[in-house]
């Protein structure tokens, strides 16, 4: 990839998932910004937008639903990988608009094929 290598944006309350997730993002060469919080990744949307959200359900403050919800309402489209421990079953994201929910741990195949399908999602909308 040049340049225009797609931005992915991570959120997650936890040092150690944030640092994995940036390493194996970056070895596809994406752009990867990451955040602590739901807070800290809002303070940066005047900065651009991404073109990917990966964000953990399950978060102090502020979850990555609540997070992703509030980004829909306030118009901002940005297609949103959920990540989580727990199995949030069908009836939790199903009509979400989320591009894909993830169990930790997660496999990268599965990851990179969210990311992609949220790349191309991006690009439709």
């Amino acid at each position: 990839m040049t340049m225009g290598s797609p931005r992915i944006a991570v959120v997650d309350d936890d040092p150690a998932v944030l640092k994995a997730l940036s390493r194996l993002l970056r070895s596809r060469v994406f752009h990867v910004h990451t955040y602590r919080s739901g807070q800290e990744f809002l303070a940066s949307l005047p900065n651009g937008l991404p073109e990917c959200l990966i964000v953990d359900f399950q978060m102090p403050a502020m979850s990555g639903l609540e997070l992703h919800e509030r980004l829909v309402r306030d118009g901002f489209h940005i297609p949103t990988i959920m990540i989580t421990a727990h199995d949030l079953g069908p009836h939790e994201h199903q009509n979400a608009g989320l591009v894909a929910v993830l169990l930790k741990p997660l496999q990268d195949s599965t990851l990179f094929a969210a990311v992609d399908k949220a790349i191309v999602s991006r690009g439709d909308g």
